[in-house]
């Protein structure tokens, strides 16, 4: 049996310069592109997945062959594949909704790029209305604060900020904190996937796309 771990997260607007803002659409462009590549060389063998490692050395490869790549902190190239891998493991668990992982459109997913390390964010209060925390690449940005976040305030809730994520809306560039959440973890079977030799590198199923294109 496989632990899933619960989350609660709190959301909070950002307030970024224009370079912040475009800093943080080239890294969402990026996991987005990461993520594609990715189910490219997961699912390139009809009925033959590659390992986890498989793809750990693929990405690495990539972030030295390939120089856009290199746009996106290597924590959340690392997040892109623990998110891949878990919408695989939610398409096979029979109890869970979700369809099978596909391609992401530009136009129809939303921009999104985790922070996994909680020790990087160094959130603090600035004042009664904001509060301050450092994203990778984009340097110290300002949030609104609208509620206390465990472990950040003297007197605010338990618990502890476990990492973030930052999404993009309609009214821009939002975080979410996650914290663990005190309610009971569900339990789900696991399910084993032979190793297979790897395939060819992400690099070149990029200059493979590009030709087609």
């Amino acid at each position: 049996m496989e632990l899933v771990k619960q989350t609660r997260a709190h959301v909070a607007r950002l307030d970024l310069s224009a370079a912040q803002v475009a800093v943080l659409d080239g890294q969402a462009h990026t996991a987005r592109a990461l993520w594609n590549l990715l189910h490219e060389y997961f699912t390139f063998r009809q009925g033959r997945f590659a390992t986890v490692k498989d793809c750990d050395e693929a990405i690495r490869a990539a972030r030295r062959e390939i120089d856009w790549m290199g746009q996106l902190p290597a924590q959340a190239a690392q997040a892109v594949l623990k998110t891949y891998r878990q919408a695989w493991a939610n398409f096979f668990n029979p109890g869970h909704p979700a369809g099978r992982p596909t391609f992401k459109a530009r136009f129809r997913s939303r921009p999104a790029v985790d922070v996994p390390q909680a020790r990087d964010l160094q959130i603090k209060r600035v004042n009664r209305r904001w509060g301050a925390v450092s994203l990778p690449k984009a340097g110290r940005v300002r949030f609104r604060w609208t509620k206390d976040l465990p472990g950040v305030t003297r007197g605010g809730p338990a618990g502890r900020i476990t990492g973030a994520r930052l999404v993009k809306a309609a009214d821009g560039w939002h975080i979410v904190f996650r914290t663990p959440d005190p309610g009971e973890d569900r339990r789900r079977p696991g399910r084993h996937r032979r190793p297979v030799r790897p395939g060819p590198s992400l690099s070149r199923l990029t200059s493979t796309s590009r030709k087609k294109a």
